[in-house]
């Protein structure tokens, strides 16, 4: 089972940029589906965006799409998310998640699906 850990949360002002790492250990990477998701305090967890086995398919939830970016490069095994343009409302600690997948082009959306998390990267954006 692929191990997750993430890093490069922080604070930032309202319109600042973050790219959050995914740093993925063990031999199969590339058998994972892959998605960030997030948790605000006293909300549910919500997933943020997807991105398919071979990374080319992606998806993402209304409220960041055109601002944020997910990518998966299998060869250095690490999942990445762009955060353009933040908001005061994008703060929150953000997982990244890893469901193994035989369809190399499936998005996952089902967060049950999803078999490795990492412990979460806190992001904070202020006014």
């Amino acid at each position: 089972q692929v191990q997750l850990v993430e890093s490069g949360g922080g604070l930032v002002q309202a319109g600042e940029s973050l790219r959050l790492t995914c740093a993925a250990s063990g031999p199969t990477f590339t058998s994972y589906a892959m998605a960030w998701f997030r948790q605000a305090p006293g909300k549910e967890r919500e997933f943020v965006a997807l991105v398919s086995r071979d990374g080319s398919h992606t998806y993402y939830m209304g409220s960041v799409k055109g601002r944020f970016t997910i990518s998966k490069d299998n060869v250095q095994n690490t999942l990445y998310l762009q955060m353009n343009r933040l908001k005061i409302e994008d703060t929150a600690v953000y997982y990244c998640a890893a469901a193994p997948t035989t369809r190399a082009q499936q998005v996952i959306f089902t967060d049950t699906t999803y078999t490795s998390w990492g412990m979460g990267t806190q992001v904070t954006v202020s006014s």
